[in-house]
């Protein structure tokens, strides 16, 4: 018979800290922490599974889970004395959800269960303190109307606020024992009427009401959201964590905090968090005051707070990972509510791997294995350019709650963050924020919140997007419904509405009114470079390029660690304003002899433009692909012609100007010229251009565009390779489908680069011509393909797009129906498709080989940035990936992990 139920509590404890699967994260970590002597109050753990049946029974929690839960809640009654219900000895319980994997803030607690209207009269009593007892009673049934009873937590708000207004209340503890009374009678009354019934008396009745709640809290949107962001199993579940009671607002000797054992946003090896005194927890991570930093614990509470630094310390050294923990002091007695690891920043990560290795408390390998390769994004988060601020206004400071720049248009909700973020960059100002937020905050560029702390809702969510934040900033008052924010700075008001510029530094936790300019960070120094260099060691001889088009993106990729450029798109340097007239040319003109005429003026630029790349990659290959697209995207689009032609008999002279200099040439060429451009710009017009004449097949009609781009190509080589330089070039030939196709284009590179290298007197520069597979008759006939080809490159988003049979343009239209339905695993076009795609790479892989045993591999599609792509490609045995540049430090990761985990399995993916 399957067990449901754990109870933990001295040695009594059931469980432990290797069954997250089972007990949830925080289940398993307070089990963990009662077998290790840590004050933990005690109480039971339902398992996950448990939230799946209750699912499966059609939202109904089934008798056999009832009556293990009661029996384990019937001997923790025994272990503390206390009955649920007990008029005059009441035992009080939270409820609180705990999956497997952490997700802070994303489903429902209640604490206080047990209170009623007899129960509470019994907590006064034994307490000597009324209003302690009305205080947990009003929080317990608002926290109950909202998560159970589905009751708006504003209207709950606003009463608190009203009476707190009527009685000149400025914080909640200012109210009276008396005032509370009042407050419970109005929720009470409020919840009558939401809900056509009196609050709940019987606490059995609230225990299986609070459980359900949670279960169902799994699947709420901002849960589903945070799980489809964090690549997080749906079929998981949560535990709910019953636990008795400690009391953090007895008085000015009880606390309640959050905290971590390092900081989270930066990695500093010092303690780190914040409390309040005569509070609950709810208080703290909800902004509703302003804590205090917990250092100065020790000045209020010096006993527990040096337990605190001790138990904490032991917590570390145990799990060898920061501590994410919370706690609450009842009446100088300190109890500890949860251990986890703690979520942390980019920065916050790579530091504390490095620190760790240094003290011993873990070895490289897990220190590689500890960092998400997408967090060390956050490392090259543009910084606030300093010249730029001196023509800003500043509007006070905050606190620093997650680093890097941000600067953006306010908004002033969620929703319209979601609205806006698509037209301009926009930064989310809250008095707090919820965790019905999250999908605003995913989509703002920075957030601001005048309430709450570092360990603030806000605060947790943005460090573990890596969204920069500014929280608690006092100096700030935001009203969301007139949406406006004013600053009071030195007697001064200075008022933003929507819309406005706001520029906020998440490192130093100041904000300034208008947009900045921001300078981008530098990767090459710190711990960073320390950590990079381990990942590189680890990895090996797995190459990591970028795709690069010109000198400046090669500068960059090396400077971000780019062994070469996996992908040259030649096509990009045809849009420049010099350069469009000579494509153009070729592209309108209907005889060879012209087209060559326009090639040639071309040449030189195009020869400039490799010539850089080269000297950038000294010593690495560069990657060039012959032109890809099909030629109508260099020529004015058919339906603007068509309108404009119309237009022009009845045009006025100023709107004959604007379309001569649309079209270039002279006013009085419009008439002659543009019907014929119309029928050149028809006779190129495609039913289907990403499966027409592109690629391959444009230098089969046009061998003159392959000639000129090969002969700019090695001279461009023979330049570079003049000055000293090392010079490796590979020519790409796109979208091939059969051997014959990239036969006919080799042998015009090969014939041109033979003649060029023999004139300069270099015919030892070593040079490759190789293919792109993005076609599946290409993967399927790899072994004929490298007869030929000398280098695959897999270029994966036409892979994708011709396998799957998907434009990647219109899948956007219905992509969030498949991802809600959970048609794809993931969006194809982000993650490597493993199970289509992935079958016809590792075919084409192995295929390609069999033929050429020294055949070079690699990938230039957008995956060859993105994590486990990264690991598929190094699975399959490729040389390299390729991705741009800002992602190359991710890739070189992810390749560092691939390694790890081929050598160590699934053991060095459990370090992580």
């Amino acid at each position: 018979m399957a067990k449901y139920v754990y109870f933990f509590g001295g040695d009594k404890t059931e469980g432990d800290g290797k069954m997250k699967n089972v007990l949830g994260g925080k289940g398993a970590n307070l089990a963990e922490m009662c077998r290790s002597g840590v004050p933990v109050p005690p109480g039971f753990t339902i398992v996950c599974d448990g939230c799946n049946v209750y699912f499966r029974n059609g939202n109904s929690t089934p008798a056999e889970i009832n009556d293990e839960m009661y029996a384990q809640l019937a001997k923790l009654e025994k272990e503390m004395g206390q009955k649920l219900g007990d008029a005059s000895n009441p035992l009080l319980v939270s409820v609180r959800s705990g999956a497997p994997f952490s997700m802070p803030g994303m489903m429902d607690t209640i604490l206080n269960l047990g209170l009623n209207d007899e129960t509470v009269e019994g907590l006064a009593k034994k307490a000597s303190n009324p209003r302690f007892a009305y205080d947990s009673y009003r929080r317990f049934i608002q926290m109950f109307g909202n998560v159970v009873l589905d009751i708006g937590k504003d209207e709950f708000e606003h009463i608190l606020e009203a009476r707190k207004k009527k009685v000149r209340a400025k914080l909640d503890t200012d109210l009276t024992a008396a005032d509370l009374l009042a407050v419970i009678a109005e929720y009470k009354a409020l919840v009558k009427k939401k809900t056509g019934k009196p609050f709940p008396q019987d606490t059995h009745k609230q225990l299986e009401g609070a459980r359900d709640a949670v279960f169902r809290s799994w699947f709420n949107e901002r849960a589903k959201f945070y799980r489809r962001q964090n690549k997080i199993d749906d079929n998981l579940g949560t535990a709910v964590n019953i636990q008795s009671m400690v009391f953090g607002n007895l008085g000015e000797t009880s606390a309640t905090g959050v905290g971590f054992t390092r900081n989270p946003a930066t990695g500093e090896n010092a303690f780190y968090g914040e409390f309040l005194t005569n509070a609950q927890g709810e208080d703290v991570v909800a902004g509703i005051r302003t804590p205090r930093p917990i250092v100065e614990l020790g000045d209020v509470l010096p006993e527990a707070y040096q337990q605190l630094r001790d138990i904490t310390a032991s917590l570390e050294k145990h799990y060898r990972d920061i501590q994410d923990f919370e706690f609450t002091i009842q009446d100088k007695k300190l109890w500890m509510l949860q251990t986890r690891n703690g979520k942390r920043t980019g920065p916050a990560a790579v530091r504390i791997a490095v620190e760790m290795v240094e003290e011993g408390l873990i070895s490289k390998e897990e220190g590689i294995m500890r960092v998400d390769p997408n967090q060390l994004d956050q490392l090259l988060h543009p910084m606030l350019d300093p010249k730029s601020l001196k023509e800003l206004t500043g509007l006070g400071k905050g606190l620093p709650a997650s680093p890097g720049a941000a600067v953006g248009k306010i908004v002033f909700t969620a929703d319209d963050a979601v609205a806006q973020a698509p037209k301009a960059p926009v930064v989310l100002v809250r008095k707090e924020t919820v965790p019905d937020d999250i999908h605003g905050m995913e989509a703002a560029k920075g957030i601001l919140t005048s309430r709450g702390g570092m360990t603030s809702h806000a605060a947790v969510v943005a460090r573990g997007m890596g969204t920069p934040c500014v929280a608690g900033a006092e100096t700030i008052s935001v009203d969301e419904r007139a949406k406006t924010m004013t600053a009071s700075i030195g007697g001064k008001k200075i008022t933003l509405k929507e819309g406005d510029w706001l520029s906020l530094d998440g490192s130093t936790g100041q904000i300034y009114a208008g947009r900045a300019a921001t300078m981008e960070a530098d990767p090459t120094s710190g711990v960073l470079a320390t950590f990079m260099g381990w990942a590189d060691e680890v990895r090996g001889n797995f190459g990591v390029r970028a795709n690069a088009d010109i000198p400046r993106d090669a500068k960059i990729a090396r400077k971000f660690g780019a062994q070469g450029i996996g992908l040259c798109r030649t096509e990009h340097m045809f849009f420049g304003e010099d350069r469009l007239p000579h494509v153009q040319a070729m592209i309108l003109t209907d005889n060879e002899k012209d087209r060559r005429k326009a090639l040639q003026k071309l040449l030189p630029m195009q020869r400039k433009d490799f010539a850089g790349l080269f000297e950038a990659m000294d010593g690495f290959p560069v990657v060039i692909r012959t032109l890809d697209p099909p030629l109508h995207e260099f020529v004015p689009k058919r339906e603007e012609l068509m309108v404009d032609l119309a237009k022009l008999p009845n045009a006025d002279t100023k709107t004959k100007k604007e379309m001569a200099a649309r079209y270039k040439m002279g006013v009085g060429d419009l008439k002659k010229q543009l019907p014929g451009l119309l029928k050149r710009v028809e006779e190129l017009h495609e039913f289907n251009p990403m499966l027409g004449h592109r690629g391959c097949r444009l230098g089969i009609t046009y061998p003159e565009i392959t000639e000129m781009q090969a002969r700019a190509i090695f001279e461009a080589a023979v330049q570079v390779a003049k000055k000293g330089k090392k010079v490796i070039p590979e020519v790409m030939i796109p979208l091939i489908g059969s051997v014959a196709e990239l036969e006919h284009q080799k042998a015009i590179v090969k014939r041109v680069a033979d003649e060029v290298l023999e004139k300069a007197g270099m015919t030892s520069l070593h040079y490759l011509i190789g293919t792109m597979i993005e076609i599946p008759r290409a993967a399927l006939t790899a072994d004929m393909v490298a007869q030929q080809a000398e280098f695959f490159s897999f270029g994966t988003n036409d892979l994708t797009q011709t396998t799957m049979g998907l434009s990647r343009d219109d899948y956007t239209k219905f992509s969030k129906d498949y991802q809600d339905k959970k048609i794809f695993k993931a969006d194809p076009f982000a993650v490597l498709d493993r199970e289509g795609v992935g079958k016809l790479v590792k075919f084409a892989v192995d295929a390609g080989r069999s033929t050429r045993a020294d055949l070079e591999v690699g990938i230039c599609g957008e995956h060859g940035g993105e994590p486990s792509s990264v690991e598929f490609c190094y699975q399959v045995g490729m040389n390299y990936v390729s991705c741009s540049p800002f992602r190359v430090p991710i890739a070189r990761l992810a390749a560092a992990q691939a390694a790890l985990a081929s050598k160590f399995g699934a053991e060095a993916k459990r370090t992580a």
